[in-house]
């Protein structure tokens, strides 16, 4: 068996909901019943058929042959098997998932990972708004799973984050971890605005240091934990892969105090 191939023909004039190319959305169904489920987002009816080139039989592992801006939605609710995207993404990539592999070889737009449960989600080039975070109403985001971003993450990554481990690569925008309950992010480039405003909990590593910071947050001088050391090799070991930190001490400020005021950022000394 080979798994199922989405080969795009040409650019989308729309924007193209995907969320229904799951494997569990998929499984059972034949080729011809894949290509004629719709996908368009305007009066103007397109189907995966009109869109793609559908080839194989394993609904477990599906693969974009081609991404675009354009494509939002995928794996969306993803609860198991594999999507590989080759090429850039657009909005809600991964949101709800709870298990299973998304891996986008480009660029993703905002809310990727949105309110996501548990699985891994891998975006090499970078991501937008509100990585991780909740749709505006939502009272949670990220509550469990991995993210890894190559690149630069938009701004607000990890609002309203509960758990799990969100890992950039590059730099963050303004204000991420806002309003963070838990969970933990790391990020290799600077972070912009006022990260950690208003958190509960939660543990943000910025070896690539801050614009500023919330007076709000107390300063505990350099910690040289034990557990920096733990978590710097049990995450690089694991789905996140490589962290921008390596264990050393770094400089750890508490808060934030305007709330409950039980979270952490590392800084570099």
């Amino acid at each position: 068996m080979s798994g199922l191939t989405f080969r795009k023909r040409a650019e989308p004039d729309q924007r193209i909901d995907l969320a229904a190319l799951i494997p569990s959305r998929l499984a059972g169904l034949t080729i011809a019943q894949i290509a004629s489920l719709p996908i368009g987002t305007t009066r103007w009816l397109v189907t995966v058929g009109d869109l793609f080139d559908v080839s194989g039989d394993d609904p477990a592992q599906l693969r974009f042959e081609g991404g675009s801006q354009r494509f939002d939605r995928i794996g969306e609710g993803l609860d198991g098997g594999e999507i590989h995207v080759e090429g850039d993404a657009g909005w809600r990539i991964g949101r709800v998932m709870s298990g299973g592999r998304l891996t986008v070889t480009g660029s993703a737009g905002g809310f990727a990972g949105s309110a996501m449960s548990g699985g891994e989600l891998r975006i090499e080039g970078d991501a937008g708004d509100f990585l991780g975070g909740p749709l505006a109403g939502e009272m949670a985001g990220m509550s469990g799973g991995t993210i890894r971003v190559g690149g630069a993450a938009g701004e607000r990554a990890a609002d309203r984050m509960r758990r799990g481990t969100i890992v950039v690569a590059g730099a963050l925008g303004a204000n991420a971890a806002s309003r963070m309950i838990a969970g933990t992010l790391i990020a290799g480039g600077r972070a912009a605005g006022v990260p950690g405003r208003m958190m509960k909990r939660g543990t943000l590593i910025l070896p690539g240091g801050v614009e500023r910071l919330s007076p709000t947050f107390l300063d505990n001088g350099p910690a040289d934990l034990l557990i920096l050391k733990l978590m710097a090799r049990d995450i690089a070991a694991g789905p996140a892969g490589p962290v921008p930190f390596d264990g050393a001490p770094m400089r750890r400020l508490g808060g934030d105090t305007a709330v409950l005021g039980m979270g952490e950022i590392f800084l570099p000394l």
